[in-house]
């Protein structure tokens, strides 16, 4: 996100008033930043309604460089001086529970670690091939203890199938999300799961594609 705010002059280049002219930073110096994507939980849903340009100026006001938003879900792709993603991801729940008055669960994950969520193949081949599938990824503030992901894995049914992996899982959906009974079974509902924020597999591939680690 840094657009020319004049990107409508008319004037050819070399006549453009020096005072149109907005100083950038090198991009040397912001390539060379810790780069990462949030993944907001529950955005755009029910009230929790924002434009992305209301969302990315939050980010920007915590002074992080290169903000952007992909669709309106709530993935945010910024960089930062900062090496502490726990760090990170505590200044950003302070700071959206304060300026909108709720809480948002946002769990922050590197482009190399997106990357390498993207590429994983959590299940058969044919699974994933397969054009009436969804693969949906959650992601995690850490990784589940292993009885939960244990407990988790044995929820799979006729139409669900789950895989864990460090701090995300999978769900595989052999039917649209909203006709699976899954997540209302007793069994899913005792393993008591801490907070995540889902994706289409689908959207995890873009980001990877678009915001490749640099």
């Amino acid at each position: 996100m840094d657009e020319f705010p004049f990107r409508n002059w008319r004037t050819a280049p070399d006549r453009v008033p020096k005072f149109f002219v907005v100083p950038r930073p090198p991009a040397a110096k912001l390539s060379a930043m810790p780069h990462y994507i949030a993944f907001l939980r529950g955005m755009n849903l029910g009230n929790r309604r924002i434009t992305m340009d209301r969302l990315r100026g939050h980010f920007e006001e915590l002074r992080f460089a290169e903000v952007t938003t992909f669709i309106a879900s709530g993935n945010v792709i910024f960089s930062s001086k900062s090496a502490d993603p726990r760090k990170l991801t505590e200044q950003i729940q302070q700071h959206l529970a304060k300026s909108l008055g709720y809480g948002v669960d946002t769990f922050l994950r590197t482009r190399s670690e997106v990357a390498a969520v993207a590429a994983f193949k959590p299940f058969a081949a044919a699974d994933l091939a397969h054009p009436a599938h969804t693969i949906y990824v959650g992601f995690l503030a850490a990784a589940l203890s292993p009885a939960q992901a244990r407990g988790l894995v044995a929820c799979r049914t006729e139409i669900d199938d789950f895989c864990v992996e460090g701090r995300e899982y999978y769900w595989l959906c052999r039917t649209r999300s909203n006709e699976s009974k899954v997540w209302a079974s007793p069994a899913l509902r005792a393993l008591k799961l801490p907070s995540s924020s889902m994706r289409n597999v689908t959207t995890v591939r873009k980001l990877a594609a678009l915001y490749k680690p640099a």
